[in-house]
C-alpha cells in the first residue's frame, strides 16, 4: 500500500507539479481552504460531490493562474533605466504632474492590469524605500479613471537613489480590494526586485522626474520588472 501511495506521489510531481508556474505565496490563503474542501469532497462517494471537487480543482488553477509569479531578466546593462512597475497596458502618460514628495513637477505614467496579468509588481530603479504612504479612506472606482489616481484606495512607495526620486502607487479598482506590500521604510531594493501585489485587476502608476526620456506610448504592453517605460537624466 505504501508503495502505491510513493508510487502515485511521484506520478503526481512528474505530471503536474512540475508543470505548475511559479506564483506568490498568498495564493495559500486561498489554495489551503479550497484544498481542504477538495479533500473533503472526494472522499464523499456521491456523483454531486465529485462535481465539487472538480470545481475546486477549476477554482485552484485559476487562483495559481492569477498569483503567477514568472522570472523575469533584469536589464544591468542599461544605465539610468528605469523598469515597468507592473505588467499591464499603459493608459496614460501625464507630463508636468505635481509631485508632492519632492515638490516637483514631473509625469505620471499609468498602467492598467487585467484580471488576466501578472500582478507581482517591482521596483523600478534601484534605492531606498524612503516613505511608504498607506491611503485606507479612498474609494474604489474603476481603475482606469483618471480620478482613481487621487481618491481611491492606495499604497504609495517613494523610492530615493541619490537626488533622484520615483514615486510608485499600487492602487486598488472596481474589484481589487487588496494591497500587499511586502517591502518597509528603510529597505535598499535592487531594480526589477519584487515588493508586493494587488488583488484582483487593478492600476500601477509611476511618477518619474520630468526630465525622464520616456520610451513607451499610451497603448503599449509592458512586462513589470523587464520592460524600459524610460531612462533617467545623466546627474551632473
Amino acid at each position: 500500500m505504501m508503495e502505491l501511495i510513493a508510487d502515485l506521489a511521484s506520478l503526481l510531481q512528474k505530471k503536474i507539479l512540475s508543470k505548475v508556474p511559479n506564483f506568490a505565496e498568498d495564493a495559500f490563503l486561498f489554495i489551503f481552504p479550497l484544498g481542504i474542501l477538495a479533500f473533503v469532497l472526494l472522499v464523499v462517494s456521491c456523483t454531486s460531490a465529485f462535481f465539487g471537487f472538480l470545481i475546486c480543482l477549476v477554482l485552484i488553477a485559476l487562483i495559481i493562474c492569477f498569483f503567477r509569479d514568472p522570472e523575469r531578466t533584469i536589464k544591468d546593462d542599461a544605465p539610468g533605466a528605469l523598469v515597468s512597475p507592473a505588467d499591464g497596458k499603459i493608459k496614460h502618460i501625464i507630463e508636468n504632474e505635481d509631485n508632492p514628495y519632492t515638490g516637483k513637477s514631473g509625469t505620471r505614467i499609468t498602467i492598467f492590469l487585467s484580471v488576466l496579468d501578472v500582478h507581482v509588481n517591482r521596483i523600478p530603479m534601484a534605492g531606498t524605500i524612503e516613505k511608504i504612504d498607506l491611503k485606507k479612506d479612498g474609494k474604489y472606482l474603476v481603475a482606469d479613471r483618471p480620478a482613481a489616481s487621487a481618491e481611491n484606495v492606495q499604497n504609495t512607495l517613494v523610492i530615493k537613489n541619490g537626488d533622484t526620486v520615483v514615486v510608485v502607487k499600487q492602487i486598488v479598482g472596481l474589484i481589487a480590494r487588496r494591497i500587499v506590500c511586502w517591502v518597509r521604510e528603510g529597505d535598499t531594493l535592487e531594480r526589477g526586485q519584487r515588493f508586493g501585489l494587488i488583488r484582483f485587476g487593478s492600476r500601477v502608476d509611476i511618477l518619474v522626474p520630468g526630465d525622464t526620456q520616456i520610451k513607451v506610448k499610451e497603448g503599449d504592453m509592458v512586462a513589470g520588472g523587464e520592460s524600459i517605460i524610460g531612462f533617467l537624466a545623466p546627474t551632473q
